[in-house]
């Protein structure tokens, strides 16, 4: 049997290597949520919450469409968040259409409304009828046809006499009941 060698490792040289400082960054509450945004502060919201977030309810219209999909609310208010670029998000509290759900996944009472009236149609601007239906409530609770033709969400699918409803039944406190 051959003898055992130490094996002796070569020493290395001073390493080159430094760590990276931490970046600064955008402080973000989102559906109660902290997030750190580290990247373009002149990304508009809707695409780090599409993109990054992979939260997806909010939706793409177009840059000046005024179509509703992409509302979210910034500080309780209903805004566009393809309008609105990261830089100005510092701080902020931001609820998507998946934050109104409850902690437990039961829907919210506005969500329910939707269900029970029908509300829904393709889909594609319910989330945004939702956001823009809470602002509009928490103005005036009890809003007749006028305020709620006047909100910036277009259906294609030809929902909004149903939408109407179901912010009536909502504001009515209904949801959920036949």
């Amino acid at each position: 049997m051959a003898p055992v060698q130490a094996q002796v490792l070569p020493t290395s040289p001073q390493s080159s290597i430094t760590p990276e400082k931490v970046r600064d960054g955008i402080d973000l509450q989102i559906n109660g949520e902290h997030y750190l945004h580290t990247g373009d502060p002149q990304m508009p919201l809707l695409w780090y919450l599409r993109d990054v977030l992979r939260l997806t309810g909010t939706k793409y219209g177009s840059e000046h469409d005024g179509s509703g999909a992409d509302l979210i609310l910034l500080d309780g208010k209903a805004v566009s968040a393809i309008a609105v670029p990261m830089a100005k998000l510092s701080g902020r509290q931001i609820t998507t259409v998946e934050g109104l759900a409850a902690n437990d996944g039961g829907l919210h009472p506005l969500q329910q409304a939707f269900i029970d009236e029908d509300a829904i149609g393709c889909g594609y601007c319910t989330p945004g009828w939702l956001i823009a239906a809470l602002d509009l409530l928490k103005r005036k609770p009890h809003p007749d046809d006028t305020d709620i033709d006047q909100l910036p969400n277009r259906c294609r699918c030809g929902c909004q006499t149903r939408v109407r409803r179901a912010i009536k039944r909502f504001a009515a406190g209904k949801a959920g009941q036949p």
